[in-house]
């Protein structure tokens, strides 16, 4: 069993993140509580939400020394 967001516009669903499956499911739907307009645009899952709030040291694919033994 997989779980993901969507939002029901009332006559179409729209996934929030991509369906962890490819082949054909059953699935039941489950209304949780209604959605403001305005929210709708403030959900994590938008593309680009995290630029600017992530980094990654100049260095991060350089060996580690905890595996220097393995690598000779």
């Amino acid at each position: 069993m997989q779980t993901i967001r969507a939002i029901y516009n009332g006559s179409d669903f729209k996934l929030l993140q991509p369906a962890p499956v490819k082949e054909v499911y059953e699935v039941f739907i489950t209304f949780v509580e209604p959605v403001k307009k305005e929210s709708i645009f403030e959900l994590p899952y938008k593309r680009g939400c995290m630029k600017g709030k992530m980094w990654m040291a100049d260095d991060f694919d350089a060996p580690l020394d905890d595996f220097k033994e393995y690598m000779e």
